[in-house]
């Protein structure tokens, strides 16, 4: 502000003074040489105007320049006000404000899929209008994290012509939400009034549980059907689901007992604890539920769309025939649309023996179709189930692998879901490459309570999909076995372990 208000005064000065310069010029020539006035008085307005040019020159730029300085410390000053975590090292090197880049994305991103979880809970507790101003905080959150993926994945795309202020609008983006998340975790709390009765929130919770024991016995057998139905491939990316989903919900019957028995026992803030660690855990088993329902329905469209989809490829090969005869293609392009052609020829021919056959895995063959489809121009409609399948199975996997999986797999995920509609062939890539990553980081991890008694409850799962936050302690089979959950607010309030005053 400072920089602002100097370059105000500097352009106030440069115009002022030649006005205060032309006044005495004028009143020394009345005085002294009156008769020379009409002459005077011409030379006078071509330099006044003259005078004035510089000036206005200086003020533009004085104002620029302070606006740029002023943008540029208002970014600093968010990084400095940060939350910890959050606030990248003084003079850091690029390297260093990469790596918080990084640490800032999945510290929002975790805190955003908790809150929207969390945030269900409530709304089917009080209704759409009571939880309003929360969602519209989780949609703020979501708006800023999207900018920041955006960002991350241009910088991804060419480092080397990205920019330090690329790094710092990622971390400030990071911030602004977690900001505004935080800033609405008190009224939440009170919303949720826990600390006063408990027998809504803990009735509720047992209701969801109780559903979804029932969808997920329902989902081992649309599980069973899918591979009978389909080919091997066509269930992989949901294989193990129902098994954590199980696992999710052996440590949610854990946590709604002991947060009954706190209760009752009226040790409010522990009863507060084990309830939202219940809940994280139904909320991450009903997204394995969910998975194996979503597949079962994108396989049977699929497996419907696939005909038109082949037919539209096959005219598409008939077209490119037609201009390769014609001779309209010449050159490298005539060798290139030969090869193009040749190859979707072989694959549709391919997936329609495959299809006739049977068992095949639909999804899997309009992908193909698309793929040998695009260099030709025509790339069917179906393509766009394939990759909202795609992007709603990466999703899902690092919603629920969250507490390993890093920021690149995220940003992948981030671009698939912007490109989904206006380029569904590119968003299936981004969303493929996404749950890939994700896998590999989750390999990286392990699990290293594997085998230990003390978290035979789910603890290991609970941990890994982000549900507790930090390793369990070995203490912690008297307490929650685990960290502190999650809950609604941002990077200074989504471990807060105390409940409303």
């Amino acid at each position: 502000m400072a920089h602002t208000a100097l370059g105000g005064v500097i352009g106030v000065l440069w115009l002022v003074l030649p006005g205060v310069t032309a006044e005495q010029e004028r009143h020394e020539v009345s005085v002294s040489a009156a008769p020379a006035a009409p002459a005077l008085a011409a030379e006078e307005d071509e330099t006044s105007t003259g005078d004035l040019v510089l000036p206005l020159v200086a003020a533009g730029a004085a104002t620029a320049v302070a606006a740029y300085g002023y943008t540029r410390r208002r970014r600093r000053t968010k990084a400095r006000a940060a939350p910890a975590g959050l606030v990248p090292p003084a003079r850091a090197t690029t390297p260093e404000l990469d790596r918080q880049a990084r640490r800032s994305l999945v510290a929002a991103d975790d805190c955003l899929r908790t809150s929207r979880e969390e945030l269900g809970f409530v709304e089917g507790l009080f209704g759409t209008e009571s939880v309003a101003p929360f969602t519209e905080a989780v949609r703020y959150a979501e708006a800023e994290l999207s900018a920041a993926f955006q960002l991350r994945q241009a910088y991804d795309d060419n480092p080397a012509a990205a920019s330090r202020d690329t790094l710092d609008e990622i971390v400030a983006r990071c911030v602004d939400a977690g900001r505004r998340l935080d800033a609405e975790a008190a009224g939440f709390d009170q919303l949720r009034a826990l600390e006063r009765d408990m027998s809504s929130a803990l009735s509720h919770a047992e209701a969801r549980f109780r559903e979804l024991t029932g969808r997920t016995s329902a989902a081992e057998a649309t599980l069973a059907d899918l591979r009978e139905r389909y080919g091997p491939s066509a269930s992989l990316l949901v294989s193990g689901q129902v098994e954590q989903a199980k696992d999710r919900l052996v440590f949610a019957t854990d946590g709604l007992n002991r947060a009954r028995q706190s209760a009752d026992l009226d040790d409010r803030d522990r009863a507060v604890l084990r309830l939202r660690a219940a809940e994280g855990a139904i909320t991450q088993a009903e997204m394995f539920v969910d998975g194996v329902d979503r597949l079962a329905s994108a396989l049977a469209a699929a497996a419907q769309a696939l005909p038109e989809a082949l037919d539209e490829a096959e005219a598409a090969v008939v077209e490119a025939r037609e201009r390769l005869a014609e001779g309209t293609a010449s050159g490298a392009q005539d060798g290139a649309l030969e090869g193009h052609v040749s190859r979707a020829e072989a694959t549709l021919a391919a997936v329609r023996e495959e299809a006739a056959a049977g068992p095949y895995d639909p999804l899997e063959a309009l992908r193909r179709v698309a793929l040998v489809s695009a260099p030709l121009g025509a790339v069917p409609g179906a393509v766009r189930l394939v990759a909202r399948g795609a992007t709603d199975a990466a999703d899902g996997f690092i919603g629920t692998h969250r507490g390993a999986v890093g920021a690149e797999a995220r940003t992948r995920l981030a671009e698939a879901r912007r490109l989904l509609d206006r380029d569904p062939a590119e968003a299936d890539a981004f969303a493929r490459q996404a749950r890939e990553l994700a896998e590999r980081d989750v390999r990286a991890h392990g699990n290293p309570y594997g085998g230990r008694t003390e978290h035979a409850n789910g603890v290991a799962g609970a941990v890994l999909g982000g549900i507790l936050l930090g390793d369990p302690p070995d203490a912690a089979a008297e307490t929650l076995t685990g960290g502190a959950p999650g809950s609604f607010g941002g990077p200074a309030t989504r471990a807060r372990r105390g409940i409303a005053s």
